[in-house]
């Protein structure tokens, strides 16, 4: 493991290192055997990642990069340079929700400050094979944060109202909400329509690709 940046220029610079150089040569600096494919390692590109950059939050609900604020996200990129998926941000609160808003919500905190880093990641693409592109240091604009907020307060409140049931991938303009749950068996407590307490999946907040692609289409003037 690396150890941890003592800037953000520190960080930037590292990314930067990192550039071009493909998933098994990182996984081999690091002493690590890339696994096949995705489908039982999801996140093990931001782990490799992290090991490099010397991240140190792991899970814990807390900025990847806690001293200096900045959440590390890998973005996977096609061959045309947008995003081929949505990004997930954290876990969505569906109890105690007294007192929270946008201002203290978990969710702006991390994305106040975010360092995405491209990785190819078209499927034709053998893992180890698949090189990692030039990072940005990103923070969001004022509509950027307009729009966020705006989405997250619309979710929060159907969520409240006890319709999380209700809420579907298409509800949000650049953010959704949706199932997050590594088996249909981990149930977590929620609020039904008539307040009663329900149990329902752990729901995650995911930022929509045309979103982070504009972002990196502004960065990159794709």
């Amino acid at each position: 493991m690396q150890p941890t940046p003592k800037s953000e220029s520190e960080l930037l610079l590292r990314a930067q290192d990192l550039a071009g150089s493909t998933l098994g040569e990182l996984a081999e600096q690091a002493g690590i055997i890339p696994p096949p494919d995705l489908k039982r390692d999801k996140g093990w590109i931001g782990q490799l990642l992290e090991w490099h950059l010397g991240a140190v939050a792991g899970s814990k609900p807390i900025p990847d990069f806690p001293e200096l604020g900045i959440e590390l996200k890998t973005i996977p990129i096609g061959y045309s340079g947008k995003p081929l998926e949505t990004t997930f941000v954290c876990v969505a609160p569906l109890i105690g929700l007294h007192g929270l808003h946008w201002g203290n919500s978990h969710i702006r905190h991390k994305l106040a400050r975010v360092l995405w880093v491209p990785v190819e990641g078209e499927r034709d693409i053998p893992l180890a094979d698949r090189h990692v592109g030039s990072p940005l240091l990103w923070s969001p604009s004022i509509e950027e944060e307009q729009q966020l907020r705006q989405d997250w307060e619309e979710l929060m409140d159907m969520i409240v109202l006890g319709r999380v049931e209700h809420i579907t991938a298409r509800h949000g303009e650049v953010l959704q909400l949706r199932p997050k749950a590594a088996n249909s068996r981990a149930l977590t407590e929620a609020y039904g329509e008539n307040g009663q307490p329900i149990k329902t999946l752990p729901r995650g907040f995911y930022l929509k690709t045309h979103f982070t692609a504009a972002i990196l289409a502004r960065h990159f003037i794709l």
